[in-house]
């Protein structure tokens, strides 16, 4: 079966949310887990977008907080398929802070997310090849091939 590549364009996502007293720490500011879940959810969505598929969280390389987010504040991240393999993809997601009475904008984190796809028993499944068509698109994919050479060497050196 072959799997006609798709743009990473069509994996885009965009979740918007307020941040509330609940999901904030006692200075007033969103929980770094909170973040993380959020950020996990809105890579897993592009993935399926891709994919069509199960997936499952691998791995999540980079992920630094920049800035904090205030309660009150929009949370804004924005995701999307960086590179496929033969079962698993990268994604992509950027979080923003946005002021709700200014408007002003703020990068607050960025992190790649490894997602492999399943079948409903568990085991792995090819995915849908990504078209790269950019030299942009080019250039964040090979960074990613670095990436993922660099998370099987160390899990190979973990197994030895």
């Amino acid at each position: 079966m072959t799997l006609a590549p798709k743009r990473s364009s069509e994996s885009r996502t965009e979740m918007v949310q307020v941040v509330l007293p609940n999901d904030a720490n006692p200075l007033g500011f969103i929980l770094g887990g909170t973040v993380m879940h959020l950020i996990d959810i809105a890579g897993a969505i592009a993935g399926h977008r891709h994919t069509r598929s199960l997936l499952v969280t691998a791995a999540v390389d980079g992920l630094q907080f920049l800035h904090p987010i205030k309660v009150g504040d929009l949370i804004i991240l924005q995701s999307h398929v960086t590179c496929t393999f033969t079962t698993s993809l990268e994604v992509q997601v950027d979080v923003y802070s946005e002021e709700t009475l200014t408007g002003r904008r703020l990068l607050t984190s960025s992190a790649f997310l490894t997602f492999v796809a399943i079948s409903r028993d568990g085991s792995r499944i090819p995915v849908v090849p990504l078209l790269v068509e950019t030299e942009q698109e080019r250039q964040v994919c090979a960074q990613a091939q670095v990436r993922r050479a660099e998370r099987l060497r160390k899990k190979l050196a973990t197994q030895s």
